[in-house]
């Protein structure tokens, strides 16, 4: 009997089939988000930008879709008791909003210093809070201790296949809506959403390009991909509060096997990036969303050999959570 020489092709957590199903499940529920243009910044960059505007998703962030998609999946017995997460605030308020669609409890834990509008989003949607310390370990205790007295289910920030599924309907929305997109680049922190798009992306059109941007002062993703393994810091400074979560189980896989490359840039660049958001494309978009457009102008992208071959762009802007409270106490001055 002659051997096998054909290579397996490898596993992921999520494919474009479930990507596909979690499209028909979710799309009663989000908004299927605009892509904006503006001839001002395809000059300032370049090349053909193309603005996925999850800004204007229900809870003001993608994280809605993953959140619905994983609340929707589950039956009546399992989420009986209500579901529990610990977030920085886009995945708790999207948790909160699933959960209050479908008739649940939520038991939101958020770090102290996650940004007030945020918070505030958790508790309009009706999410119950519970605090934890500002680091991952506090968080997920915090976490086990609520769903131990609660006996909610767990609904992880990323890695949760029907969370990466569901972030993966960004790819399906984006690329019928603009065909031509040769590349796209997304913020990565814990991997769930460059996991979902990557996976959708790469399955609709192997040869696009698909690349991660990430805070220097969070750049964990960067070196697991120079280490060839899950880097996980020892300190994080970034105005970035989205984008200092550490790789996962589920997400490190595709991150290593199908993100072409990552560009780090530095929270001064992040910050023009969100300015140009707001005084060119009229849009109020956080660190975290900001920073694709960051990358796209940056001198490191300049450098990078992806910079020739890509012609047309995709930018996730990933949320629009930004607290604007410092800027109106400027103005009542």
């Amino acid at each position: 009997m002659e051997q096998q020489s054909e290579l397996q092709e490898p596993t992921y957590a999520a494919d474009i089939s479930s990507i596909r199903e979690a499209q028909i499940r979710i799309e009663p529920y989000i908004h299927k988000t605009p892509v904006l243009s503006s001839e001002t910044l395809d000059v300032l960059s370049g090349k053909k930008l193309f603005f996925k505007a999850e800004c204007f998703q229900k809870g003001g962030a993608f994280k809605f879709r993953g959140a619905c998609n994983a609340i929707f999946s589950l039956d009546d017995v399992s989420v009986a008791k209500g579901v529990v997460t610990h977030s920085s605030g886009n995945h708790a308020a999207a948790v909160s909003l699933a959960a209050k669609l479908r008739g649940i409890p939520a038991y939101i834990v958020i770090p102290k210093n996650a940004p007030k509008c945020k918070v505030e989003n958790v508790k309009r949607y009706g999410g119950q809070v519970f605090w934890s310390e500002p680091t991952v370990q506090s968080r997920e205790l915090t976490a086990s201790k609520v769903q131990e007295e609660t006996g909610a289910l767990l609904v992880h920030p990323y890695n949760h296949e029907h969370i990466i599924s569901g972030q993966g309907t960004i790819s399906l929305e984006l690329l019928d809506q603009v065909p031509n997109i040769d590349t796209i680049i997304v913020p990565i922190s814990g991997g769930g959403l460059i996991s979902g798009v990557a996976l959708a992306a790469k399955a609709i059109n192997p040869a696009i390009r698909v690349l991660a941007a990430e805070p220097s002062g969070a750049d964990d993703a960067h070196q697991s991909k120079l280490a060839g393994k899950v880097v996980v810091l020892s300190e994080i400074n970034t105005i970035a509060d989205g984008l200092r979560a550490s790789l996962g189980s589920l997400t490190w896989p595709v991150v290593r096997d199908l993100v072409d490359d990552v560009i780090t840039v530095d929270d001064w660049e992040i910050i023009e990036a969100m300015r140009m958001c707001y005084e060119i494309l009229k849009v109020a978009v956080e660190p975290s969303g900001a920073i694709g457009l960051a990358a796209i102008l940056s001198d490191k992208f300049r450098s990078n050999p992806a910079w020739k071959s890509s012609s047309n762009i995709g930018i996730v802007l990933s949320g629009g959570n930004v607290d604007l409270g410092i800027l109106w106490d400027s103005l009542k001055k």
